[in-house]
């Protein structure tokens, strides 16, 4: 399980474990937080392709799907 730190996901690096598209290496462009300082929304950008993808950040503490920086 990776360990996440909400106010560090701006702008922090993950590559998919099981790459689709060759889209391997992402990188979190957007976070949008509530008044209590919990996440509401992240967006994923591919860093080959620019697509971005919505994800539900805690999917990322996934160590099955997802790794910590680009490896």
């Amino acid at each position: 399980m990776n360990q996440i730190n909400p106010a560090k996901l701006a702008n922090s690096k993950w590559t998919a474990v099981k790459p689709m598209n060759r889209e391997k290496h992402f990188l979190v462009t957007e976070v949008a937080y509530e008044e209590d300082g919990s996440v509401t929304s992240c967006t994923l950008e591919a860093v080959l392709s620019k697509r971005e993808y919505a994800i539900d950040w805690p999917e990322l503490k996934n160590a099955d799907n997802w790794l910590q920086g680009w490896k």
